[in-house]
């Protein structure tokens, strides 16, 4: 194989942007051959390319080699799974599925496929800065890590946008709010950084600012292994927001605001200074360093490049689509802990969860109401 026949099923806002690069020609040794929504009318803008109405009729056309799936959450799980069996590679859209359960029933299946290449859209993995803060963690610049703070509350999304589809923000049909959709890749950064916590209470808020029935706020409190804690926080109902990572270890502290990332490194760890030093109040001595980083990267054709390289290369994945049941677990506990009044520990009981996600369907009341929207939303704004 020297090109890759790529697939997109699910042709709403996402889909339809990883459509449009595709077809462009943004990525090398990759061409578009296929869409699959089950409304026609989203096809219509797109030439030269067959057109499916049914996802089980382009994996089974001859048409695709590889699938990129962004449909909403629940179908992640089922498409991928009928992707990975009839021989195809899988590219999964955040979240890869809506709980751990699911999550693991899709990594069964690739690793019962073995030679497909199974990777997830976690772009924020290829922005320069957020790859610096990978690197100063795992060389030991920080030192052991203490702290972290979260702040995502950037992600502020209009009733217009919750209107738009009758699955958004509902518990049937995409499984969750800020934590499923926006703040995936926050969490996925998250654990990127620093590993999966030991422990978790959270609490959300639902339906605080929108005419939801799923969180659109939560505020979580973390513990790890080693002893060090965490705060995060998300919403989409707050404006002008913030999107600030505090990382606080013995040799320093790492601080990424407004696309700047800067290190005040501590001159001498915090606890050998501690235990030394005979001053009551003084604190050890800094350097305040700007890191020199382009503040580039973060195109989702960067994670489908990588894709389309580790199929025909076997260049090793940027987003391994395993790695994807972390943050899922971390959303789904944080919903659980808030939804019990618990602190959840990890690993998470995944079928206690999948459970408590079909009473919360079954129990549901909530009336969507779904406004048609007549133009196509400028999707580079929901960028951070």
């Amino acid at each position: 194989m020297d090109v890759v026949r790529i697939g997109v099923i699910g042709v709403g806002a996402m889909g339809a942007s990883h459509a449009k690069y595709l077809q462009k020609g943004e990525v090398k040794r990759c061409v578009l051959t296929a869409l699959c929504d089950i409304d026609s009318s989203r096809l219509d803008d797109f030439s030269d390319v067959k057109k499916f109405a049914d996802s089980n009729e382009m994996i089974r056309s001859g048409e695709v080699d590889a699938v990129l799936i962004a449909t909403p959450h629940y179908d992640h799980t089922t498409i991928g799974i009928d992707a990975l069996e009839n021989g195809l590679h899988l590219l999964v859209e955040k979240p890869i599925s809506v709980h751990k359960a699911d999550c693991e029933r899709l990594i069964a299946a690739h690793e019962k496929a073995q030679k497909q290449v199974f990777s997830a859209m976690f772009m924020h993995r290829t922005y320069n800065l957020k790859k610096k803060i990978k690197q100063l963690i795992e060389t030991g610049e920080l030192g052991e890590i203490q702290r972290v703070n979260w702040l995502a509350t950037s992600w502020f999304r209009s009733e217009t946008y919750y209107a738009s589809g009758g699955w958004r923000a509902t518990w049937k049909g995409e499984g969750g709010g800020v934590l499923l959709n926006q703040s995936p890749h926050d969490l996925d950064l998250l654990q990127w950084y620093l590993g999966m916590p030991s422990k978790l209470r959270a609490f959300c808020h639902f339906g605080k600012y929108h005419n939801i029935e799923t969180e659109d706020e939560v505020i979580a409190y973390l513990e790890y292994a080693n002893g060090a804690t965490g705060v995060f926080v998300a919403t989409t109902g707050e404006a002008p927001g913030s999107d600030r990572i505090e990382i606080c270890g013995d040799r320093g502290k790492l601080l990424f605001e407004n696309g700047k990332l800067s290190f005040i490194r501590n001159e001498i760890g915090t606890r050998e200074y501690s235990k030394t030093t005979k001053e009551w109040f003084r604190r050890p001595s800094v350097w305040n360093i700007e890191i020199p980083v382009d503040s580039g990267g973060g195109q989702h054709s960067q994670i489908t490049q990588n894709f389309v390289d580790a199929i025909l290369d076997g260049t090793p994945l940027i987003a391994p689509a395993e790695e994807g049941i972390n943050s899922v677990e971390l959303a789904n506990a944080m919903i659980y802990s808030s939804l019990t009044d618990q602190t959840v520990v990890f690993p998470m009981d995944a079928q206690a969860y999948e459970k408590k996600l079909f009473e919360l369907i079954e129990g549901s009341r909530f009336e969507k109401k779904v406004v048609e929207q007549k133009e196509a939303p400028n999707f580079s704004k929901s960028f951070k």
